[in-house]
Order: C-alpha cells, then structure tokens, then sequence
C-alpha cells in the first residue's frame, strides 16, 4: 500500500491541530487554576486581616474562644469550595482529553479499517480467511476498548459522587462538633 504525499501531508496536519487542542486545553486548565489560586490567595490575605483584627478585639479568654470557634466554620466551608473547585477544573479537562484521544481512537480505526480493506482488495485469492481473522482481532480490541472506557466513566462518577458524599459528611461533622462548642463558650 501506497501513501501520497497528501496523505502524509494530511495526517501531519491532523496531528499538529490535535496537538495544539490539547495544549490549548492544558493552558486554559492552568489558567483557571492560576486564576482560582490568585483569588483565593486574595480573599484569604483580606480575610486574614480582618480575622487578625476581630480576635485582637477580644475582651477575655472565652470570648477569643468563642471567636474561634465561630471563625472556623467558614474557613472550612471556603477550603472545601476551593477543593471542589480544583476538582472541577481537573476533571472537565480530563474529560476534555478523553474527548480527544476518543476522536483520535475512531480515526485511527477508520484508518485501519479503510487500509484492510485496500489491502484485501488486492489480496490474492485464498486470503479471505487472514482478512477476517484481522478484522475480529480489531473488532474485538475496539469491543475491549468501549467496555473499558465505559467502565472508567462508571468508576469516575462513583468517585465523583463518593468525594461529594464524603466532603458533605466532614462539613456536617465539623459543623456538628463547633456547635456545642460555641454554646459552651457563650
């Protein structure tokens, strides 16, 4: 089998553009992260100054306490949103590169599939059984492959739905034990 120099040139062209999709894809990731981090460094500088400001205003030893105690909550909340955030971030971009290689696989396969089929065209006689032997060996890798992938999706939002779950009872806990605490200092 024969490739043109605009076959080749087509392939490097399609591998250049999936090249640069996934580094526009990686940039815009960490664009959002550097962004999240800017911010979340910002709010946490300001909200540092202003915590500072309202246990130094403390009068005596209970009310610094109970200060505490009522300044913890959200600072938990804000760390979790921060978390989720990150999370979020780094599974739309893993999402993002799943889409790509997938559309990559289906290419490739069409590309082997169209080469086989050239190729058994001008197979000589007799050959028929090695053509079908290798087209049920790409039928059932891509058949592997589907399962797999649909298993990898399951686990991913077993794990997504497990870390809110777990996030959500560590919110509950924390709030829970800070409560009686608050009481018992006020």
């Amino acid at each position: 089998m024969t490739y043109t120099p605009e076959q080749f040139a087509a392939a490097n062209k399609a591998n250049v553009e999936t090249a640069l999709t996934l580094a526009n894809t990686a940039f815009a990731s960490a664009e959002r992260i550097a962004a999240l981090n800017l911010s979340t460094a910002r709010t946490l500088l300001e909200e540092s100054v202003s915590t500072a400001k309202t246990l130094l205003a403390a009068k005596d030893a209970q009310e610094l306490m109970s200060l505490q105690t009522t300044l913890a909550q959200p600072a938990l909340d804000k760390a979790i949103a921060y978390s989720r955030n990150i999370y979020e971030i780094a599974t739309q971009t893993q999402e993002e590169f799943g889409k790509i290689f997938e559309a990559q696989f289906a290419e490739v396969n069409k590309n082997v599939a169209t080469a086989l089929d050239k190729a058994a065209k001008n197979a000589p006689a007799g050959s028929d059984v090695a053509v079908a032997a290798v087209k049920s060996a790409i039928a059932a890798a891509n058949s592997a492959y589907d399962t797999i992938s649909k298993a990898a999706k399951q686990v991913a939002e077993i794990t997504e739905a497990n870390v809110a779950a777990a996030t959500s009872a560590t919110v509950k806990a924390v709030g829970a034990s800070a409560t009686p605490k608050a009481k018992k200092a006020a």
